[in-house]
């Protein structure tokens, strides 16, 4: 017998055999690596998502391009994920996690090649600035329109192959990765700057294609969850955005988003205009900042997540109050140490609010729709990122607001989280959230560890 037919073939606390299901089970060795690869993967996805913040704006500077122009690249990018999210998770659902992994993948890939070579081009003073904003623009759309599957899929993919009991902590798992990787991004392109400004995209670049080849080479997956829903007599739920079990979630992540933007996105000019920093000096300043945000995002997500059993309310709650005490950090933040401190304890707020809400959201719906959750989150996780330009570097409305008043942006975000902490402990979604449920969802519809 092969490997694959001595593995214990055992549904989720029914002790019904798999092939009573139909369903191939990958062992638990397996599973591990799995599980260890879509880490990577989600790391890697969250470094590409805010590498830019560190090292565009000196370069925004350089090249002439104002703070609108320059958040509006990361803008297009997250309206295309907001919109195509959805859509890749649904897609994922039908077709397999692991081939919309490896379309998100490459296209992060790709993406940030040519946005790397563009950059470069631009420095050199080959291409007018006129002609090279909207090259970087598209170049960055092939990340936000493709790329956005990556993390769809990769969470769904976890969602399959987790009970309800276990699914907290794997979908949180999965979620601390891309926030690790999201934290760390600006850090690390910040050290990889000291051997070329663009060095970190190349870096990055390598990084999604070795995770594209682990995928793509190591990933187990041999049923599809077409075939799973097919034998639910009949048809997929078609989740849709505003459905109970999913709008409070969806409003949730939109609020989060909000709030998580505004610190990566103005961090930077916020660290050079409050501190009065030199350009040449503002990368390495800002980046200290950054990687103590991703020191403290790593003990949340690793040293707290993974280490004790903690429930949705509690990472939510407790997330939330760090995160308020943070952008009072920042509001009051005169001075270097204190900024540093606030960005640290950004870092370990949002380090625990993120993977609350991917497993929260995943809880609250079925394995069917595991993928179409998936895609809310992961779309409406982007939104921020446009709200926030648009809200606070708009000129074109007539009045930029983080020129009138630096700390209005954090002003907003501190009661936004406060919004998100009410949520945590009144809304009657997180008062009926039970993590501890028995597994009567997966005897019911036979659910393996695929």
């Amino acid at each position: 017998m092969t490997t694959e037919e001595n593995a214990v073939a055992v549904a989720p606390s029914t002790g019904s055999p798999a092939s009573a299901f139909g369903e191939s089970i990958t062992t638990p060795a397996e599973r591990k690596r799995a599980f260890q690869i879509l880490f990577l993967c989600q790391l890697a996805g969250g470094m590409g998502q805010t590498l830019v913040y560190a090292v565009m704006p000196p370069i925004a500077r350089r090249l002439g391009m104002s703070e609108f122009e320059t958040t509006m690249i990361y803008s297009l990018s997250s309206l295309l994920w907001i919109v195509t999210s959805p859509f890749w998770g649904r897609r994922s659902d039908m077709v397999g996690r692991k081939p919309i992994m490896m379309v998100g993948l490459l296209a992060f890939a790709i993406s940030t090649t040519i946005f790397a070579c563009l950059v470069l081009i631009g420095l050199q003073g080959w291409v007018r600035v006129g002609i090279l904003f909207p090259m970087l623009l598209v170049a960055r759309s092939i990340f936000g329109g493709l790329g956005s599957g990556n993390g769809s899929a990769a969470q769904a993919y976890v969602a399959d192959r987790t009970t309800r009991s276990e699914r907290a902590s794997g979908v949180a798992s999965l979620g601390a990765a891309f926030g690790i990787g999201t934290a760390i991004g600006p850090g690390v392109a910040a050290a990889f700057a000291v051997i070329h400004v663009v060095a970190p995209f190349f870096a990055v670049a390598a990084l999604a294609y070795v995770s594209a080849g682990l995928i793509w080479f190591f990933l187990p997956e041999r049923t599809k969850p077409s075939h799973r829903v097919s034998e639910k007599k009949g048809k997929n739920t078609g989740l849709k955005w505003y459905d109970r079990r999913a709008l409070p979630w969806v409003a949730v992540s939109v609020t989060l988003s909000f709030a998580q933007s505004i610190v990566m996105q103005l961090c930077a000019f916020y660290f050079i205009d409050m501190l009065h920093l030199k350009l040449e000096d503002a990368t390495q300043m800002v980046s200290v900042g950054l990687m103590a945000m991703a020191m403290a995002a790593l003990f949340a997500q690793i040293g707290l997540i993974q280490r004790f059993n903690l429930s949705v309310q509690w990472l939510l709650r407790w997330g939330a109050i760090i995160t308020i005490f943070s952008f009072i950090g920042l509001i009051a933040g005169f001075s270097y140490g204190i900024l540093v401190t606030a960005l640290t304890l950004s870092g370990l707020g949002f380090g625990l609010l993120r993977p609350g809400l991917q497993a929260g959201a995943s809880l609250s719906v079925s394995h069917r729709d595991q993928g179409a959750m998936a895609g809310f989150i992961a779309g409406t996780s982007a939104t921020g990122m446009i709200l926030t330009p648009f809200i606070f570097l708009n000129s074109f409305i007539g009045y930029n607001v983080y020129e009138r008043m630096h700390q209005a942006p954090f002003i907003v975000g501190a009661l936004l989280v406060t919004g998100i902490l009410a949520f945590a402990f009144f809304h009657p979604t997180m008062r009926g959230l039970n993590q501890a449920a028995d597994d009567h969802e997966d005897e019911e519809e036979g659910i393996g560890l695929q």
